[in-house]
């Protein structure tokens, strides 16, 4: 009996402290999970915002990649866990890097995220589609962590297509076409922000060991490669709302001030090697998204 309360206590002391839990969650980046909301956009430019079974499908797969994207997390923080100690910031933040959490418990957070996963599966409709879109990130993410992240240019478009597979996702669950138009545009968007990543962390880190991949990349080619996307970006969405709904072309000027703001938060104020961080700290980047949101809304609500 006293063997038994003594295994249980060394295993809470182990597993579930406050310390360990706060390294577990942190393990799973709840901050990145800001990024799961593009699968919202077929939600908002389909006008089914007012659709309470469409809103519970698109917010369910969601949370389904809210699992996916932690375990895609995890998994590359214990394949990166030695190039992560010689990361500036990596090698204080990562729970992995700094010690806080085993490689044994991470395993484990892995496994029951992936149980999780498989459970809501069974919750979704139409299922089969939206299951092979999450399991095709999962499988992207995968060869992105052994072997893609190490090959120049497609490890940028590689990033840019886990936006765009949530965004297909987010339109299969509410069973509504994917325009053109808008793949082009989350995927020129997500290559604009991925090339800033890149260049951010080519800037604090250079060719260090901390990437391997920044050896092939310079900063000037990386500029060339936000800029070119941010181009298209604009172009592809400038089409996308004429064609849809010319009335929102009063969302341009949103877009526009974001895109010059956040390359004022890269250049200047030195952030973007996370762009979700970097949307985070910033008050105006946060308004700006917020009130795009609602000029969507406001144009496309149902008269």
């Amino acid at each position: 009996m006293e063997e038994s309360k003594a295994m249980d206590a060394a295993i809470i002391r182990r597993y579930l402290s406050p310390v360990k839990l706060l390294g577990l969650i942190n393990l799973m980046r709840p901050k990145q999970w800001v990024k799961n909301a593009f699968v919202l956009a077929p939600l908002v430019f389909s006008a089914s915002f007012l659709n309470a079974t469409a809103v519970s499908h698109a917010l369910l797969v969601m949370l389904l990649f809210c699992l996916a994207s932690s375990a895609a997390y995890i998994l590359n923080d214990m394949h990166d866990i030695e190039y992560d100690f010689c990361h500036s910031e990596k090698s204080k933040a990562r729970p992995l890097a700094t010690g806080i959490v085993s490689v044994s418990a991470a395993v484990i957070l892995l496994i029951s995220l992936y149980v999780a996963l498989i459970w809501g599966f069974g919750f979704i409709t139409p299922a089969p589609k939206v299951i092979i879109t999450i399991v095709a990130y999962l499988m992207l993410n995968l060869a992105y962590t052994f072997v893609l992240k190490y090959q120049p240019v497609v490890d940028i478009f590689v990033i840019a297509i886990g936006f765009v597979l949530r965004v297909y996702a987010g339109a299969v669950v509410l069973n509504v076409s994917l325009s053109s138009w808008m793949f082009m545009t989350t995927l020129c968007l997500a290559l604009y922000l991925a090339s800033i990543k890149r260049r951010q962390e080519l800037k604090k880190q250079g060719s260090s060991k901390s990437r391997k991949v920044l050896e092939k990349y310079s900063i000037s080619l990386v500029n060339y490669y936000a800029e070119i996307s941010a181009i298209g970006a604009l172009i592809f969405y400038s089409i996308f709302v004429m064609s849809m709904k010319p009335e929102l072309v009063i969302t341009m000027p949103l877009v526009l001030f974001g895109f010059f703001r956040y390359w004022f938060v890269a250049e200047i104020l030195d952030a973007g090697e996370s762009p979700t961080e970097a949307l985070l700290a910033d008050w105006q980047l946060l308004l700006t998204v917020v009130l795009w949101v609602v000029a969507c809304i406001w144009v496309l609500w149902p008269v």
